[in-house]
């Protein structure tokens, strides 16, 4: 027995027999997917460890929204990685009005590494007398105050439609637009989705798990804009015409303000869908008036605050709000805490080998909006995480295809995670338990588990087998088998 089998026996927590696992229980199918821990969907038993939230890391300033066109009350920011290049969307506006207002404007910029942003040199449409600016849709409204691109993966699609986007009010619905170049829109066909609010950033993708296009968008609890704000979906196989809205039902939970939703496929398991949505907590006030002029603040935008939570979909009409809690807290400053701040962009994008990054708004209707960066490591919005005392987190049985197991996780130097294989009964695989388990020590992000010195486990392939881990001091950010 290993010391760290001898610490967890001392702490009445080793159990290789019979985890909280039934045998007639129907296996996960995983196939050779990346699995990460936002729901419940692999967990058998948590036996001392616990689901925990990501932290994220304030990076700093990615963009100054301080061009003449642009101004304090730009917002509903798409981000997407496109090969190389990296593209920002957002709507540029100055002076606050009537939401659809000839004022507003779709502007643009991009990135080689989705950190340094720069505005391209456009001249496709002059705007308060700049005929050379990053704008590419004026003159379209109501379209610019929520335009939001995503790129067309759709396998077969047309290159003059590479990039497609939606925008609209509850007066003209949700009206499609497309691209060849992500640059030259053009308008394709008006109000194909009549039924909502859209009073928001109101987003679609092309789902590869569910091989459809899905589009997330703005609707009202008790319909028309009565109750809280919400969020509804709709699925179209050729982008044109659209199934009729389903209520996302969010499993029971106390009921909040939505604000935007920003529902992606997360890009290192796409059949995961990641909504960093903007929590909108209406007359919930820090900032007085007399602050509120000290920060340069025009009207009423003050009277709010607001975050983001962490929400996911694995298909369906359906969210898993593991935590309530918030996912960015609004940061130190009374700046941080006025109204319609904090707001996330939709998009989540690799930033490096180690880092993937995400972007917030921050000081809407201020002199000095701007939008921010924050990093997390890849797979790191939840966690399985084991104290120093130690405990077990059994999964499902699962089915899966591949020849080894990777997990992406972390220890202290103190901490350690072993694995070990177990038929739907809880009994073990033999040749596949703790005592043949490799500890596992560090911080890595794809390491083969290792039995006996070695990683091969493809004659279990295709029966269901559990894992259970021993942790102690560490963190499970993601499986994959392959």
């Amino acid at each position: 027995m290993t010391k760290f089998q001898v610490f967890l026996c001392v702490c009445g927590l080793l159990v290789t027999l019979t985890p909280a696992v039934r045998a007639e229980e129907a296996a996960v199918s995983v196939g050779s997917r990346r699995e990460i821990f936002v729901d419940d969907l692999l967990i058998a038993s948590l036996d001392n460890v616990r689901l925990a939230l990501g932290t994220p890391v304030h990076v700093g300033p990615a963009l100054a929204f301080d061009q003449p066109w642009e101004g304090r009350y730009c917002g509903y920011v798409t981000v997407f990685q496109d090969g190389n290049l990296y593209r920002m969307y957002y709507r540029g506006l100055p002076e606050a009005g009537r939401d659809g207002s000839d004022n507003e404007v779709t502007c643009y910029a991009e990135s080689t590494d989705g950190i340094h942003w720069t505005r391209p040199e456009l001249d496709l449409f002059t705007v308060r007398d700049h005929a050379v600016n990053n704008v590419v849709l004026a003159g379209h409204a109501p379209y610019s105050h929520n335009f939001s691109p995503f790129l067309n993966t759709r396998p077969g699609a047309p290159a003059d439609e590479r990039y497609l986007a939606l925008a609209g009010t509850s007066e003209t619905g949700l009206t499609s637009f497309a691209s060849a170049d992500g640059l030259h829109w053009r308008k394709l066909n008006e109000g194909i989705i009549k039924e909502g609010a859209f009073d928001s950033q109101n987003v679609a993708f092309w789902s590869e798990s569910e091989g459809c296009y899905l589009c997330y968008f703005r609707t009202w609890s008790e319909g028309g804009f009565g109750g809280h704000r919400w969020i509804s979906r709709c699925t179209s196989e050729d982008f044109v015409t659209w199934s009729a809205p389903q209520v996302m039902d969010a499993g029971g939970t106390p009921p909040e303000h939505m604000y935007t939703n920003q529902t992606t496929p997360y890009y290192r398991a796409p059949h995961v869908y990641i909504a960093l949505a903007a929590r909108f907590m209406p007359e919930r006030r820090v900032v007085s008036e007399a602050d509120a002029r000290k920060l340069g603040i025009e009207g009423g935008y003050f009277k709010d605050c607001s975050d983001n939570v962490l929400m996911t979909s694995r298909g369906g009409n359906v969210y898993a709000r593991t935590f309530m809690e918030g996912f960015v807290r609004p940061g130190i400053g009374l700046e941080n805490w006025t109204s319609r701040t904090n707001y996330p962009a939709c998009g989540i994008v690799p930033t490096g080998d180690t880092e993937m990054s995400f972007y917030i708004q921050h000081n809407y209707g201020q002199p000095t909006a701007r939008l921010d960066r924050y990093s997390l490591r890849p797979d790191g919005f939840v966690s399985v995480r084991a104290g120093y005392d130690g405990g077990l987190f059994t999964t499902k049985p699962l089915l899966f295809t591949g020849s080894s197991l990777y997990l992406n996780f972390s220890t202290s130097a103190a901490g350690a995670i072993r694995v070990a294989l177990l038929h739907p009964d809880g009994s073990p695989i033999a040749g596949y338990g703790f005592e043949e388990s490799a500890e596992i020590i560090g911080n890595m992000l794809d390491l083969p588990v290792q039995w006996n010195g070695n990683t091969d486990i493809s004659a279990l392939a295709g029966t269901p087998v559990c894992i259970q881990f021993q942790m102690k001091d560490a963190d499970l950010f993601a499986i994959q088998f392959r």
